[in-house]
């Protein structure tokens, strides 16, 4: 905490608590003496040392106890005289994510804005993000050390995808009989990909023609089929760009109910996948990034063995500005090995482009640890 720079001072009153102070922090502006809040105690810090003093000056920084900062460095206490609020602080967006499991939710992302901690609603993973690897590696020996937790560290999940490449069209009847009332549902289905640059990610269409089919059911079917595409039986990601027509089908009078029909459509998707030559997909991401010049050479050549393509390449006085569009699951550690080849010099940032079908090699590869996965399960 520092004082103000019109020379107004922090003081300790003679009772330990403390007179009326200058502007501090950012954020709010709380006014002291109309609260009558005081600070029990000031103190200035070396290193993990405490050194009591009675009053601070404008510039110097020291530390107040007694009350509870909402946000990290958001407040600007004041005598109530002015209504200052400081600037606050920038906060750099995390540069490098890892997956842990298990994590505690203590693990102190309060005191440092820079660390993030969520959940991937898709992957189910805890993802920690940081400013590096250094950065995230102290976290991690925190939460084995201090919450003996012994956190298994890996990569990310990469959120991949899948998609169809042609059509393929079937005749599935789910037919169930039990003791009571039976399942009876009969569809006609085929489904083929989208139109390129779709905006739709998944579409339906009715084109029975009469009461094949009450109408009453044809929701059910609908979410029978969004139910099946959200786990495909390539990779199990979720299916996409995907297009399911409704031609033809049948009914019983007793034993055709929603149930039945959707159990149809998830079983009639999930037996014609493989027909429709189905593709993964892998997120691609478009990566800028700024290097001294004489640094251009190695830092293209990491681009390359990451399997990026570079679009662009401008001159920022004496640096580099390269562009180029790199698929996410090869950008992992990415931000060590740049700050390697350049002496710590260079930076990048990246975000979401699109969605591009994988390689056939790294196709086998995904397929393969996902059938190994599931044998493990």
């Amino acid at each position: 905490m520092a004082a103000t720079e019109d020379g107004q001072r922090l003081r300790m009153g003679k009772d330990g608590g403390s007179a009326p102070l200058g502007g501090l922090h950012a954020g709010r502006s709380i006014a002291m003496k109309q609260s009558g809040e005081r600070f029990p105690r000031l103190v200035r810090m070396h290193s993990d040392e405490m050194e009591d003093i009675q009053e601070a000056h404008a510039g110097q920084i020291v530390t107040v106890f007694g009350w509870t900062v909402l946000q990290p460095s958001g407040d600007t206490f004041t005598d109530g005289s002015v209504r200052y609020t400081m600037t606050s602080m920038n906060v750099p967006e995390p540069v490098m994510s890892l997956a842990v499991s298990p994590v505690s939710k203590d693990s102190g992302a309060k005191e440092d804005p820079t660390f993030r901690v969520g959940l991937d609603p898709e992957s189910g993973q805890t993802i920690i993000s940081g400013m590096g690897e250094l950065h995230l590696d102290i976290y991690v020996e925190r939460i084995r050390r201090e919450y003996k937790v012994d956190a298994t560290v890996g990569k990310p999940r990469v959120n991949f995808r899948e998609t169809v490449t042609q059509r393929a069209q079937f005749d599935y009847l789910h037919k169930k009989q039990t003791g009571g009332q039976g399942q009876y549902g009969r569809v006609c289905v085929y489904i083929e990909p989208l139109p390129t640059g779709s905006s739709e990610k998944f579409d339906f269409e009715n084109m029975i023609v009469g009461q094949a089919i009450p109408s009453s059911f044809i929701p059910a079917i609908e979410n029978g089929f969004k139910e099946a595409a959200n786990s495909g039986s390539l990779i199990g990601h979720p299916v996409e760009y995907l297009l399911v027509v409704l031609t033809d089908g049948a009914s019983h009078a007793v034993d055709s109910s929603e149930l039945a029909f959707k159990l149809a459509a998830i079983y009639a998707f999930r037996q014609c996948y493989s027909a429709a030559r189905p593709v993964t997909l892998e997120p691609i991401m478009l990566v800028d990034l700024k290097v001294p010049t004489e640094f251009q050479g190695s830092v293209a050549g990491d681009i390359n063995k990451r399997k990026g393509v570079i679009v662009g390449n401008d001159q920022d006085g004496d640096d580099s500005v390269i562009t180029a569009h790199v698929p996410l699951n090869n950008m992992f550690g990415c931000s060590t090995a740049l700050r390697s080849m350049t002496q710590g010099k260079g930076e990048f940032t990246m975000e979401y482009k699109e969605h591009l079908p994988v390689s056939q090699e790294v196709q086998a590869q995904l397929v393969n640890q996902h059938n190994a996965t599931k044998k493990a399960e």
